[in-house]
Formats: structure tokens, sequence, C-alpha cells
């Protein structure tokens, strides 16, 4: 695939030409005065370059770029702001038997506290991906923490058991946050971060989320035990809502003080090129029409949406699975929560690097989803011998993989389809995902409650299997590595051209121009 076919025409020639002289290919570049040289390992040789898009077609002009350290409180901010949104997602369903007794309400209605996230999801994520495109990514976070600050606030005066009304459009409030957030880990990365750590950064906004769901499942059976007495149920309760109402306010003033739209110099060459198309060159309908027509991503589309539309519904049915088979141990279930999140963060930090040292990305997102399959059904069939201990070992070796499959899609997708917007590309991945988890969380619950926990399971490994076989379909398409490795590449001989592309993952090629503050 040339250069020309992976970009808009307007952008490609607004840029420097290939100069052919003497047998060898040299890319024009601007004078930018000294620089420090750095050496980038260009992952695996099954990414290349054909030689004749070298030999015919234009190549990009090296711009500066440069790393800030600031990067990495933008990133923990983020995650600080994601973190808390999560934890209040599923404070009510990891002790939905307490929750349903307080209310006097059945289990869809507890369920919905927790839908109601992937369902406000679904209508509202074009607009906001259009309010990032447009406003940037420091309105789209502050608007967001307002949202989840409101709506935790709101909660706090739902300690009673005739206010259930209120504390579903509390949560209703603090979903709307949700959309600010699912779709900016990608983003921030490819803002602030550079080529050899980007997968790492998403990996990492990725991890903030996955500690509030962690901290969830935690938390709550801890602060609310199960008692008869409904005063000091609700005074516990009233506690928990205020505790997280306080972390949503001091989160809210830090993202308004301290969080920034993006650095003065691009940290990359890929995003430096995104960056220099102008806003007369950018269509958001037009972006979000050819991502729909790129097969590969729409297969991606179904495919992570599956995986984590199951994720969802264990999630959210946690509680009512381990209570069916282990009465009384609303304490231990938050536990194995925790452990499915906490091996999963762990999971989604080891992909990262991972990604970011070998490049491959469809690879890893196969093996990967490929073992989410195999722990599900594992978890399964374990989850009914009455042995807590077991219960642990296979909820963690599913989290291991299932929620480590998070970034990965992302940043697959972010691979797939540059030079589009990655906050674009994460929130159609997002949209498929709540749809989903929408169906399996209905389906499995009513699977659970006329032929019990096996059953349900078994329905989730199927929908597994289908997503395992769509991820083997697609086709590996790294726009973005092509973008960075064709800013890269100043000479080429055109006797040396084929082994020199084709084999770069076991060479390096100097980056003038990158330096670090």
């Amino acid at each position: 695939m040339s250069a020309k076919d992976e970009f808009p025409h307007e952008w490609m020639d607004s840029h420097a030409k290939v100069a052919i002289n003497d047998g060898s290919v040299q890319a024009e570049r601007p004078s930018l005065g000294e620089y420090n040289h750095h050496h980038l390992p260009l992952g695996e040789s099954s990414i290349t370059l054909e030689p004749s898009a070298l030999d015919t077609d234009q190549l990009f002009p090296l711009m500066e770029t440069k790393l800030y350290k600031r990067r990495w409180v933008m990133l923990f901010i983020f995650s600080l702001y994601s973190m808390s949104n999560a934890f209040m997602w599923l404070q009510y369903s990891i002790i939905s038997n307490i929750f349903m007794h307080f209310y006097s309400i059945d289990t869809l209605a507890i369920d919905w506290l927790s839908m109601i996230y992937f369902l406000t999801y679904i209508p509202l994520i074009l607009p906001v991906m259009w309010l990032l495109e447009n406003r940037g990514i420091r309105d789209v976070v502050v608007v967001g923490s307002a949202f989840n600050c409101i709506g935790a606030w709101i909660k706090t005066g739902t300690a009673d058991p005739n206010m259930f009304i209120m504390t579903f459009f509390g949560q209703f409030v603090c979903s709307v946050a949700t959309v600010y957030i699912l779709g900016i880990p990608s983003r921030l990365a490819s803002l602030w971060f550079g080529q050899q750590e980007v997968s790492t950064a998403c990996s990492i906004g990725v991890l903030g989320n996955q500690l509030g769901i962690a901290i969830g499942f935690l938390i709550p059976p801890i602060l609310v035990p199960n008692v008869e007495d409904m005063d000091e149920l609700a005074y516990h309760i009233r506690i928990m809502f205020y505790i997280s109402a306080g972390v949503a306010t001091l989160i809210f003033i830090l993202v308004v003080i301290v969080f920034q739209e993006k650095p003065e110099i691009p940290p990359s060459q890929a995003q430096a090129q995104a960056q220099s198309i102008s806003a007369d060159e950018y269509s958001y309908t037009a972006s979000i029409l050819r991502l729909l027509r790129n097969k590969n991503f729409m297969l991606l589309v179904v495919s992570y949406g599956l995986n984590v539309g199951c994720f969802y519904a264990v999630s959210t049915l946690l509680n009512r699975m381990i209570i069916e088979h282990y009465p009384g141990e609303e304490v231990n279930a938050g536990r194995i929560g925790l452990t499915i999140i906490i091996a999963g963060m762990v999971g989604s930090l080891i992909c990262g690097i991972w990604l970011d040292k070998t490049k491959s990305y469809r690879q890893t997102t196969l093996f990967v989803y490929l073992m989410s399959l195999i722990g599900m059904l594992v978890y399964a069939f374990t989850l009914n011998l009455g042995h807590l201990w077991v219960v642990f070992i296979t909820a963690g070796v599913l989290g291991f993989f299932m929620t480590g499959y998070l970034p990965l899609g992302f940043e697959f997708a972010v691979e797939l389809t540059y030079p589009e917007s990655e906050g674009t590309s994460s929130g159609l991945l997002n949209c498929s995902a709540q749809i989903f988890g929408i169906i399996f969380t209905i389906s499995q619950g009513k699977i659970i409650d006329h032929w019990g926990t096996v059953a349900g399971n078994i329905f989730l490994c199927i929908f597994l299997l289908i997503g395992t076989v769509m991820t083997g379909f697609i086709r590996s398409d790294l726009r973005r590595q092509k973008a960075n490795i064709q800013t890269e590449v100043q000479t080429v001989s055109p006797a040396d051209s084929e082994s020199s592309i084709q084999d770069y993952g076991a060479t390096s090629c100097s980056i003038p121009w990158q330096r670090q503050s």
C-alpha cells in the first residue's frame, strides 16, 4: 500500500517530495538547527513497506518532536478521574442483594443501575466525539469530571428506602461522565507520548478505569455490611456516598487547575503529521464514513464489543453468581471481582509494554482473545465446585486476559485507522461494547434465573468464540507505524531497499530532532 493510499491527498501535497539522485532516495527536510540522535527499534518484520512505494511516492519530512515530563502528570490526573467514575459504576451491583433489600427492588432494577452506563453511552458518543475533535481533550475532560462530581453529590441524598428514583438519576448523571472518559486513553497517549511508549501510556490510562472497578468491587462490601436494621444500613450507605463525592470533587478541582490540552511540540512524527492537517481539510462526518468503510476496523469493532460486552456482563452479575453458590459471601464476591481487575491491570500493562517493544498488534490481540475464551470456559465449569479458592484462581486467569484486552483494542484500532482521530475510533469501539454489554447483561441474567450460572457463562463463551474467529480475519495494516517509518527513513539505495525495509524489525533508524525536557 502506498503512502497516497493511506493519507488524504491534500495533506500529502503539502509535504516535501522525495528527490531521487544517483540511485538513492533522499527525503528533503527543513533545517531545525542542532539536534540529538536517538535510535528507535521499529517493530516486527510483518509491518513492511513495499520498496516501490519508497521509489515512487512521497516521503514526509522529519519534523521536530519533543517529550515533556509533564505528560505523566496529564496521564495521572486522567487516570484518577477515570478511577472515580468507574468506582461509582459498580458500587451498587457488587452488593446488589443489599440494595435490593434496601430499596425493595428486583434484580432487573438493580442491574439497570449498572446498565445505565451502557445505555447513556450509545446516543451521546457521536456528539461527544464531535466535541473532542472541535474543542479538544481538555474541554472534554473538564466537562466529564464536572458531570462525575455532580452525579456523586446527587447520590449523597439518596440513602433512604424511598429515594430509588433519585439514586437512579444520580447514577445517570455519572454515566454521562463515562462518555467523556472511555475514548480518551488512546487520544491522550498519542497527543503526549512518543512512539516507543504510546501503547504503554494507553494501557496506564485504561488502568485508571480498571483500578476504579477494582475499588468498586472491594470497598462497598466493606463500607456497607449486610445488616437488617434499615437506619444503620442507611448510615453506612450515606458514608460511602459522601466519600465518593468528596473524592470526585477533589479530582474535578485538580482537572480544572492542572490538566492541559496538548504539548507545544508533538511527541512523535506520526502525531506531527496528524496535527499538520488544517481544520479546513478535516471533516468529522467524512472521518466517520471512512471508518465505517474500513473493513478491518469494523471487524475489530464487533469483536471488541463482544469481548468487552462479556466483561461488563460478568462484572455486573458477579455478586449474583457468587451468592448463588456461596450464600453470605458478599465480601468474598467483592474480593473475587478485585482479583479479576488486579490480574487484568497486570495483563494490560504487560500487553502495553509488549506492543511498544514488538508492534505485533494482530498476533497479540488474537492470542489474548483466545486466552479470554479459554479462561471463560474454565471459570464457567469451576464456579460451582464449592471451593472459593478455585474461583479466585480461575477468576484471576479470566481477568488477566479479558481485562488485559481493553487497551489492545484501542491501540490496534489506532493503527488500523491512522490518521483518523484516536477519539473517534475509540468511541466507536466503546459504543459497540456498550450495546453488547446491555444485551449480554440482560440475556445472561435471564439465563441464570432460569437455568443457572453454568448456562449463563456458556452463553458468553459462544460469543467469545465468534469474536476470536473474527479477530483472526483482521488484516494487520499498521498505518501509524508506517507513517513513523516513512518520515524516519532518510536514505535507501535501490540495491538495499528490499532487505532494509522488510527487515527493519531487526534494525534501527536514526531519528533526529527528538529531545526530552
